[in-house]
């Protein structure tokens, strides 16, 4: 069952280490079967508090996400992320194919 990584960016303060975390943060997918459906784009926040942003992975599982998320290259951006900014990271599972259809 898939699952999906969350990133939501309340507040930047340090975009030097934003910066070293985008290039590090490519390096880090590399050999994880992870896509991208939403990076950082247009948005509009319906309800609760501002955010500057927000992005979402699609992992083939949960452990799939988790297994990407503690891996060490990642490990090794992500620090340069968290001193950049404000960030709300979660895994969550999705929904069974056949449920999603009903």
């Amino acid at each position: 069952m898939s699952a999906y990584v969350i990133f939501i960016r309340e507040h930047s303060y340090d975009p030097e280490e934003l910066r070293i975390y985008s290039q590090k943060a490519p390096g880090g997918l590399a050999g994880h079967p992870v896509t991208p459906l939403a990076v950082y784009g247009t948005h509009e926040v319906i309800e609760g508090p501002a955010i500057e942003g927000a992005a979402i992975l699609e992992f083939p599982s949960f452990e799939e996400a988790k297994v990407w998320y503690y891996s060490p290259a990642y490990q090794d951006a992500v620090q340069h992320r968290l001193r950049g900014g404000t960030y709300r990271g979660i895994i969550i599972e999705g929904v069974p194919a056949a449920a999603s259809q009903s």
